[in-house]
This record gives structure tokens, sequence and C-alpha cells, in this order.
């Protein structure tokens, strides 16, 4: 996959076929969409193009539910795009200009004439241009005024849901991972770095590496204590990770990212590690004492070996 970022590199191609979008998440339904691009230009012995943005729309332009916290940043977007078999992958900066095109002045000059276009595939919610004034219909019109083509790729439902990233957002806001997971179709993961935190964990047999994620709009999932995944330096490992407040240990108002890591004894300070979220495990509790919260921390623990071995047996 060739990722362009200046409209001077794409190399126009008349036979391009397009999908344009944020793809956050790059979830199941938007796999779909490129699927498609992908089978349409092999078809046409053309080239297969995705047109996405950076930052992210909402990053930008006001919307009454402000900015949302992203499924993947554009680094996690660009290495899973990349496995999908695209010959292009054009990144476009999102800015206030940008913002103000009309959908007619979009299409015609960054797609028509910059790209190069045969057919567009978009999805059924497509919507686009200054305050996404246009959608499917009105991109038909412009397929019928610049000659080419438009598939509008029906919803796409896992389990009676319709796949999207608001909707995975939600779910994993709520600690809903099994749900999210489903509509994903991979595991939901961050990338932080090591920070310094009050090293209570290791006075109660449970020391804990503290989070910083790398990318401040990454999100994070809902309140709870997750058995997580690992890659910490080369190396695969298992860990429980509690992401609140800690109410038995704090005041309980600033929220942390703690990590317990299995079998880790060495201190990993400034590491950067990725966090795959496997299973969540139950809600954060506030407990009555410090033995109290051992002995959970000890059922966790158990439940999370147990659930490792149910993994590595399927693997």
């Amino acid at each position: 996959m060739n990722v362009i970022r200046s409209l001077n590199d794409i190399g126009r191609d008349g036979n391009s076929v397009v999908t344009v979008g944020s793809f956050d998440g790059v979830h199941l339904a938007h796999r779909e969409i490129i699927r498609e691009v992908v089978h349409r230009s092999r078809m046409r012995e053309g080239r297969s193009v995705v047109v996405t943005f950076d930052p992210h729309p909402s990053e930008v332009v006001s919307t009454p539910r402000g900015s949302v916290a992203l499924l993947t940043t554009l680094e996690e977007r660009i290495a899973m795009l990349g496995t999908l078999e695209i010959d292009v992958l054009w990144v476009i900066e999102f800015t206030p200009g940008f913002s103000s095109l009309t959908s007619q002045e979009f299409y015609e000059f960054y797609v028509v004439n910059g790209v190069g276009v045969s057919e567009v595939v978009v999805g059924y919610d497509h919507m686009f241009g200054r305050k996404r004034e246009a959608g499917v219909h009105e991109l038909v019109q412009m397929g019928q005024q610049f000659a080419f083509s438009v598939y509008a790729a029906h919803p796409f439902k896992v389990q009676g849901t319709v796949v999207s990233s608001t909707q995975i957002r939600n779910l994993l806001l709520q600690g809903d991972l099994e749900g999210a997971t489903t509509l994903l179709g991979y595991s939901y993961g961050l990338t932080g770095r090591v920070i310094h935190g009050d090293g209570r964990g290791t006075v109660i047999g449970y020391p804990t590496a503290n989070i910083q994620p790398l990318s401040p709009r990454k999100l994070v999932p809902g309140r709870g204590v997750y058995l997580v995944g690992i890659e910490l330096e080369g190396r695969q490992m298992f860990g429980m990770m509690n992401i609140g407040v800690r109410p038995t240990l704090t005041d309980g108002t600033a929220r942390a990212l703690e990590v317990h890591i299995f079998g880790l004894e060495s201190e990993i300070y400034d590491a950067e590690l990725r966090i795959t979220f496997l299973r969540r495990l139950r809600d954060e509790q506030r407990f009555s004492s410090l033995e109290e919260l051992v002995s959970q921390l000890d059922r966790d623990k158990k439940e999370s070996l147990r659930h490792i071995e149910e993994l590595r047996k399927q693997s």
C-alpha cells in the first residue's frame, strides 16, 4: 500500500475505484466496504484508492456532541488498512479551510481531478461536504455529471446490530468489551508509556505499572477491571488492568490506568507497551479494607489465569 499525503504525489488515474471516509476503528463494516473497493478495482483492472483524513473531522468542526474519542490513531489506521490489499491510501489534512469546501468542490477537485475515478464505493450513510450537506443521492448526481458510477453498501450487521464507529465507542465506554470486540472484528487496544505512580500496589503484593496513553485522542474503555495482553519490548505477556479512580486507595477523584503484569519482576518506568483488552472481569469496587481488596485481586488473578489457559488452548 502506497501512503500519500499530498495531491502532488497521488498520480491521477481515471480508472481508480475510490472510497472516502474517516474509517475510525477500521471495523467490520469498513472492511466490507474496502473489500468491495479492492474487488471492483480488480474487475476493472484499475487501482484501489482509500481517501481518509487526519485529524478526525470532529476535532476541527464543532458538533453538538463535541470531539469524539478515537478508536484508532492515524498510525493504527494505516497499519490496519495496510493489511487489506489497498493500492493507495491518501491521508488528507483536515483543516478549517478544508472543512469549508462544498461537496461539489471536494469531489471535483480531490476525487475527479485529483485521484481520477471510474467508481466510488461508500457506505449507506455516507455524508460529505461543508456541514455534511450531501449524501448518497447527491453523490449519484455527481457521478452522472463527472462520468463515474456509485456503489452504496447496505448496512453491515453483526448479530442484528448495525456496525458503526459510534456504536463501538458507546460499547467500550459502557465497558461492554465483548460487544465492542464483536463489531470491531478484533480485540481493542491502546499504546501507552509507563509513568511513576504512588507505589501502593507494591505494598499490597500487586505491583502495577501506571499507563499514560501516547495519544490523548485515544478512547479509554469504561471503568472496570480487565484481563489484558501486553506487548513489552518484543515480549508477549498478560496482566490485569484497572481503569478507574481506585476508591479503596485514593480519594476517588483522579482516573488512572494501572496494569499488574503477571511474572514481571523488573521496573519498566518510561517503557512503551501495547495493551490489548481481552476480557472484562468486573466493575471497579470500593472495599472496606485492604484485606478485602487483596482477596478480590486474588480471585481476579485466578479467573485471569483460567482465561489465559483457554486462550492458549485455542491458539
